[in-house]
Parts: C-alpha cells; structure tokens; sequence
C-alpha cells in the first residue's frame, strides 16, 4: 500500500495532472450550480476533451468534474432553493431558510467546509481501506439493499415537524406512488393512463425542480408585490456578505455530525446504487433524530447541523462510489456508469486487478481526490461574498430567473415540452400541500427510496423463490431490519417516558 500511495503522489503532483484537477474542480463547482446540468452532463461534456490524455489525466480530470459538480450543487440549493444536483436536496432544507435570514455567506461557508470535510475523510478512508471496503460492496446482496431502503424510510421522522408525523408518512406514501408510474421491471405500463410521456416514469429532477424552485417562486407570486418587496428589503438588510467566519460554538456544534456524516455517507456510497442522494437524506435523518429537543426545533429554519450533515454525506458517498467502480468494475450510478465507459475507452479494465494492472491509475485517482478537496475549499471561499449577491437581485427579477433556469434544467435532460406539463402540474399540487402545511421533504425521500425498494425486494423474492424467508435467514438483513424498528419504536418510548415524568413531577 505504501508503494501505492508514493505512485499516486508522484503521478497526481505532476504539473499536468495538477492542472487536470484544477480545471475539472472549476468547471464541475460552475456546472454543479445550473439546476438540471449535474455530474453526468458534466462528465459526458468533458469526456472528448479527455481523449488525448494518458488515462491516469483523463480519470483524475473526469473525478475532478464529478466532485467539483457535487460541491457546487449546493450553491443553487441554498440561494434560490433550486438543488444543482440531486444530491443536494436535502442540503436546501435548511440551507435556504438560513439565507433567507440574512446568513446566506454563513451558509455557503458551512456547505464548503462540510464538503470538504467530507470529501477528505472519504478520501483517506478510501486510501487505507480500499480492499476491506471492496468485500463488504460483495457481501450485500438484494435482500440486505432491501431491508437498507426500508431503513431510509424510518428517516420520514426527521422531516416532520411536532405533531406532523402522520402528515410525513403520507407524503412517504405518495412518494412511493409516485415512483410506481412508468414501466416495472417487467415492462408493463403502471399508472400512466395512457399517455406516452409517462411510460418512463417522473424523474427525480422534475420533481425536485417542482417541488422546490418552482413551488418557491409561485409561493412568492401569491404572496403579492408590496409584501415581497417587504421582506426582501428586510433580508438584504440581514445578509452579511462577509460572515464567513464560524463561531466556537456553531465548529463544536457541527463537529460530531460532520464526523458522524462522513462515515454514514461514504458506507452509503461504497454500495453499488445507493449514491450520494440517499447518503444526504440519511444524514440528515440521523442527525435530526441524534439531536437535542433544542436543536430538533432549528431544523427546517436554519440549522447548522441540518446543513452540514446532508454536505457533508453527499461529498464522503460520492468518494465512497470509486470503490466498487475501480475494485469490482460496477458502477453504482449513472455518473459512475459514464466513468466505466470513460476507462474502458481508455483500454483499462477497473476490477480486482486494476491496483496490479494499472497501478498508476488506480492511486493518482485516490490521491487526487484530496487534491481536489483543498483545490475546492481554495477556489469556493473567496467566491462567496460574491456568489451570496445572487440575493440583491430584485424579486421581480430573481423570480423569473428561477423559473427560467428550473424550466430550462428539465427540459435540457429530456428535451420533452411534455415534461414541462407535467412539472407545472406537480409545482401547483406542491404549493397545495405547502399551504396546507404538508412536508414536501417525505414525498422526495418515498420518490427515490420506492424504484430501488421494489427492484430489490422483487430480485429478492426471485432468488427465495417467492418467499420472504430471506428476512430473517440472512444475518445482515435481519440486523438492518432489526436497526430499523428500533430506530421507529425508541422516539416513541422516549416521548411516553418524558410524558410520564412530567406527570409525575406534577
């Protein structure tokens, strides 16, 4: 390993790879802020441009693009609530309501630091547990990825509010609905009524677009002119451009969970299929139901914890996502899947032989993550106070902006006018629920959990022939599942305790 780590030092400092690192950082944090061009578009942009490099360049300048695109997404999400990335939805849930109060810096410098924080913690142990790490991706098979997704669901209690949790698991519910229209893994058509433009489904983008950005912008049309102006004079009043600058109080705060986060996120990302995106809302959900009752009622209104947590697990899973893709050869998403494309035109093979075969390649990649992570925390900082003006735009321009760019970012994936239908239609119906005070963050979480939930519990069934002895025959999914009604039944046993004694103390 140590002879590893020197190759990938020798290879990744090279001038050249250097500057592969800082031109894929720079244009991945710009394409991460355009709602609906994430990681994939921006790997597919750069990928003729890699062609005539060596392939240890290309690989550290697509990386480059992947995690400078993760890291930029939030930029988006916590300005103008529309998420550059997927995987950065959760990080809006409290990153927007902390710029609309006047710390949109103080935000954007949390995002950066917990990026890196987790990006460089997955990095190092990415570095040092790479072949450990690559025999439990093997161990997990459909049963366990099963029982992991109905684990994701018990974090619905992080997204609702006191007395809301009925309210949370009804949005779960429509969620995973939602995620039934389109064709099965049969193919035969679900919920589509006959319409041609549904038969593959809603994407995650439009419906994170709808739910989010456009819903936001109706919401400030039906607030009506004198008020909007009212409370932007407010806000631009609040923001600070400067405040970069942490407190003692609010490093000790994060500390924990950004350390909790990164561990949660890279595991969550070692697992072919799971991703960043689900990293994110598992960190949020742990940290919300491991927070104190005075810092769960800061959640959804600016916490730094709700945060830092879903930046930190998005960057640490997309780290994690390089070790199946380079030691076993499968990629566990889209954006990994184009990067196995990009090797293999390369003429390297990744798998368990790739760290002997290409061994150049293998660590100038790993080290070049962390490379990546400072290049990032360098070129992001200074940018902020620039980057927070976003918010002195007017509102009667701001407004438009948003719906241009949230219209444009699913029209730009699908290039279907249908979809923007379809979005318009879902944006009203989340402004329904929105005044209706129904959590919006449950219905994400149901939308991406339900496809891989039913994948996986129908591939698990396949292999028990049909039955669901699986459950408790196989030890790692028992012990999900048994982490799961705990994590359901003990906030219920808390709350009756903390009734009783108030009770008795009366």
């Amino acid at each position: 390993m140590l002879e590893g780590i020197l190759i990938g030092l020798n290879t990744a400092f090279t001038p050249i790879n250097l500057m592969m690192v800082l031109i894929g950082c720079f244009a991945g944090t710009f394409i991460g802020m355009l709602p609906g061009l994430g990681p994939v578009s921006a790997i597919a942009l750069m990928i003729p441009i890699t062609y005539g490099l060596d392939p240890a360049s290309g690989l550290i300048l697509i990386a480059g693009v992947y995690y400078g695109a993760v890291f930029g997404g939030s930029t988006s999400a916590i300005l103008i609530n529309a998420p550059g990335v997927s995987g950065a939805v959760a990080t809006a849930f409290d990153g927007y309501p902390m710029a609309q109060s006047g710390h949109a810096g103080k935000a954007l410098a949390i995002a950066a630091y917990s990026s890196f924080a987790g990006g460089t913690i997955g990095a190092v142990l990415l570095l040092l547990f790479v072949p450990f790490l690559a025999s439990i991706s093997l161990s997990f098979q459909s049963s366990e990825y099963f029982a992991l997704m109905v684990f994701g669901c018990t974090a619905v209690a992080a997204f609702s509010g006191e007395g809301q949790v009925l309210k949370a698991i009804l949005m779960t519910l429509v969620g995973l609905m939602l995620a039934t229209i389109g064709e099965d893994p049969s193919g035969a058509q679900r919920l589509t009524f006959g319409n041609p433009d549904l038969s593959d489904g809603i994407s995650f983008l439009l419906l994170s677009m709808a739910t989010f950005a456009l819903a936001e912008a109706l919401s400030v049309v039906l607030k009506g002119k004198s008020k909007s102006n009212q409370n932007e004079s407010q806000q631009l009043a609040k923001v600070n451009f400067n405040s970069l600058k942490l407190t003692r109080r609010e490093v000790n705060e994060i500390a924990a969970p950004v350390g909790r986060s990164s561990l949660l996120g890279f595991l969550v990302g070692i697992l072919p299929g799971a991703g960043a995106t689900i990293a994110s809302f598992l960190g949020y959900g742990m940290e919300r139901n491991l927070a104190s009752d005075d810092q769960k009622k800061q959640f959804g209104k600016g916490s730094a914890i709700g945060l830092a947590a879903p930046e930190t697990a998005n960057n640490a899973a997309s780290t994690g996502s390089f070790v199946p893709l380079l030691t076993l050869g499968i990629p566990g998403s889209a954006t990994t899947a184009i990067m196995l494309g990009a090797l293999l035109s390369y003429g390297v093979q990744p798998g368990p032989r790739l760290f002997i075969d290409n061994p150049t390649v293998f660590w100038s990649v790993i080290v070049s993550m962390y490379v990546g992570n400072v290049i990032l925390l360098v070129l992001n900082l200074p940018l902020i106070p620039y980057i927070a003006r976003l918010l002195q735009v007017p509102g009667q321009f701001l407004t438009p902006i948003i719906l241009f760019l949230s219209l444009m970012g699913v029209y730009l994936v699908s290039f279907n006018p249908a979809e923007l239908s379809i979005m318009l239609v879902v944006g009203v119906v989340a402004l329904m629920f929105r005044i209706l005070d129904y959590p919006l963050a449950p219905m994400l979480l149901g939308f991406i959990l339900g496809g891989m939930l039913e994948d996986n519990l129908r591939r698990a069934l396949l292999i028990w022939d049909g039955t669901y002895d699986f459950l408790w025959q196989r030890p790692i999914t028992a012990s999900i599942l048994l982490v799961t009604v705990a994590t359901l039944l003990i906030p219920s046993f808390m709350n009756l305790y903390k009734r009783i004694a108030r009770q008795v103390s009366q």
